[in-house]
């Protein structure tokens, strides 16, 4: 079991953003290699227990699309992400922007366009991940705050805790 780190620490910078500050006791490629590879990525970015990703796809290149999709494993309801990246710059940076689908599961989000930034920095082997969401309004962010988004993260990021010491 990974040793323990502190919850995403979470902060509203401005009345569009959502800031979210998590560490994993893992060297800063891998972190990152887990946020860019399908295939690690659907391991670990489920949130609360119950749901699987059966969609994840990404072209993690500056001008390429990712489609992300979740499904209830008990009552089969899906929703799902999707978008385009800006930037990208291994292993410490990515910029895209992300539509939320809200398939089955019903429209808590207003229909909005956010952007989505993630840095990685590392110091002595722990590797600080911060997301910065622009939702580009403070009524989108508030709705998406609402759904619970980031305990469901909080939640992702101890699978990743997981996933970094099978990897490391």
């Amino acid at each position: 079991m990974p040793m323990t780190v502190e919850k995403a620490q979470v902060t509203l910078p401005s009345d569009r953003e959502v800031k979210v500050t998590r560490s994993f006791k893992a060297a800063r490629p891998l972190v990152y290699r887990a946020y860019t590879e399908p295939a690690l990525v659907q391991r670990w970015l489920l949130g609360p227990p119950g749901w699987s990703m059966p969609v994840c796809e990404m072209d993690v290149r500056v001008g390429g699309r990712y489609r992300w999709r979740w499904r209830s494993d008990t009552d089969g309801s899906e929703f799902g992400f999707a978008g385009t990246f800006r930037e990208v710059q291994p292993p410490s940076r990515l910029v895209h922007t992300e539509t939320y689908d809200p398939g089955t599961v019903g429209d808590a989000h207003p229909q909005s366009e956010a952007i989505v930034s993630v840095a990685f920095s590392e110091d002595g082997g722990i590797t600080t991940e911060t997301t910065l969401i622009d939702f580009g309004s403070k009524e989108a962010r508030d709705a998406a705050m609402a759904t619970g988004m980031t305990g469901g993260m909080e939640q992702s990021y101890q699978l990743l805790d997981v996933l970094l010491v099978e990897r490391g």
